[in-house]
């Protein structure tokens, strides 16, 4: 998710005809050989929308019909409101400095909350207006996908941990590990809670996973290779896949990635 390399132990290849994780071998954990095997959710494109490749997507929500998101880069971080079929950048604070590098985001009870990456801070603001936060909160954790359950705010700091915490004070009320039938899954990214379950990004990885937030198991994998054409890519510009938002109005998703020139609304199947 960041600017400099992060160790990772997933890695996208052998993607078996069982519906196993892409790893890079088959092994089975003793531990963990009672865990189901995730099922490979097959997904058709809806639509292509034009997206500003100057967004290092960190978080991508909708709300009440606009998206909502979180870029990093430092200098370069921001909150802005988008109309993702036009593609055109509504509103946009930068708030992005040497100290600070925006990370993912939620909205609760109207209000945004933004994680920063290494500084320890979540900016709440209200959802209608991004330039000044109303409060801040401390997170003693790296910060990297943000998302909640209605009551929670499902938190990701780069390791196999999902935190639930207190949308007041970030206290942490339970952690689980994400895990499959083969092993603890590191480098949690952007996070999205659809329909009981959080969707996951996996930092440097072409595939997004369904988390069942009851036990950390790992329920289906989303394998979104060669989405975006090498054709259509920038190089030394355009980098990893993240960022997902749903869209309760029409049951898809919006999919794309950092300084990605382009959004995917997608279907599952």
């Amino acid at each position: 998710m960041k600017l400099i390399v992060v160790v990772f132990i997933v890695i996208l290849t052998n993607f078996s005809c069982n519906n196993d994780l892409p790893e890079e071998d088959s092994t089975i954990e003793p531990t963990y050989s009672k865990i189901p095997a995730p099922l490979n959710v097959a997904y058709n494109i809806i639509a292509q929308y034009a997206k500003d490749t100057g967004a290092y997507t960190q978080g991508l929500e909708i709300y009440k019909g606009r998206l909502y998101e979180s870029t990093g880069d430092w200098k370069n971080s921001s909150l802005r409101i988008s109309d993702w079929k036009t593609g055109k950048v509504v509103q946009k604070y930068m708030m992005g400095s040497d100290d600070i590098f925006g990370e993912g985001l939620t909205i609760f009870n109207d209000k945004i909350y933004q994680l920063t990456w290494l500084s320890n801070i979540v900016y709440v603001y209200n959802v209608n207006n991004l330039v000044k936060p109303i409060q801040t909160l401390k997170w003693p954790k790296e910060g990297w996908g943000l998302t909640n359950n209605g009551k929670e705010l499902i938190i990701s700091d780069g390791t196999d941990n999902l935190y639930f915490a207190d949308p007041k004070d970030l206290a942490i009320h339970r952690t689980i590990k994400v895990v499959s039938h083969k092993g603890t899954i590191d480098s949690i990214n952007e996070l999205e809670f659809i329909n009981g379950y959080i969707y996951a990004n996996v930092y440097q990885q072409n595939y997004i996973i369904k988390i069942d937030p009851a036990n950390g198991y790992v329920v289906a994998i989303i394998v979104l290779e060669n989405l975006l054409k090498e054709s259509e890519k920038v190089l030394g510009r355009t980098d990893v896949l993240n960022g997902i938002a749903y869209d309760s109005a029409s049951a898809t998703l919006l999919i794309t990635g950092k300084r990605w020139p382009k959004i995917f609304e997608i279907k599952l199947n």
